[in-house]
């Protein structure tokens, strides 16, 4: 059994059988159109989004399976935020303005790839994004939310989801 794995960026829900999966898979004998409809299925929640995707092929059965990523962080950020690209200047162009409670759902979402030991950090590190984007949070300068993060303005919002990020990832 000798397995192969290939892996795409698509737009979530929204991939098709043309280029790049198309060409990639065909070589494999793999029902493309089905493999495609997986992967619409798996990333449909993301959509809009660009998704990272894995295709693993049993070259002898024809099999596959599909392990769908999680979107960039940006990518979160300006989903949530409306925005349809980065500014160029974060410090006088903001592009959204986000809730606090959003922060901590994308730090939740964002887990398994932050180096974040605890839910607080995690936040911390979404923030750092947000402003480097353009985004404000609760109408403030992300720099100035970290504050108040590390004040302990935001700690009964933070503890509300800790149950959930124990069990992220």
């Amino acid at each position: 059994m000798v397995k192969k794995t290939l892996r795409f960026i698509v737009e979530g829900g929204k991939a098709t059988p043309g280029p790049p999966l198309g060409p990639a898979l065909s070589p494999y004998k793999v029902n493309v159109v089905e493999v495609v409809n997986k992967i619409n299925e798996a990333t449909k929640e993301y959509e809009g989004l660009p998704v990272p995707v894995e295709v693993i092929i049993d070259t002898d059965t024809r099999g596959f399976d599909v392990n769908v990523g999680i979107p960039t962080t940006t990518a979160l950020l300006m989903k949530a935020a409306g925005a349809k690209e980065p500014t160029g200047d974060p410090i006088h162009k903001k592009i959204g303005d986000l809730k606090f409670e959003e922060i901590v759902k994308i730090s939740i979402l964002k887990k398994e790839q932050l180096t974040a030991k605890t839910l607080k950090s995690a936040v911390k590190t979404i923030l750092g994004t947000a402003r480097a984007i353009g985004i404000t949070v609760d109408g403030k300068d992300p720099k100035e939310v970290t504050r108040l993060v590390d004040e302990g303005y935001y700690d009964d919002v933070i503890s509300k989801y800790e149950e959930e990020w124990e069990k992220a990832g």
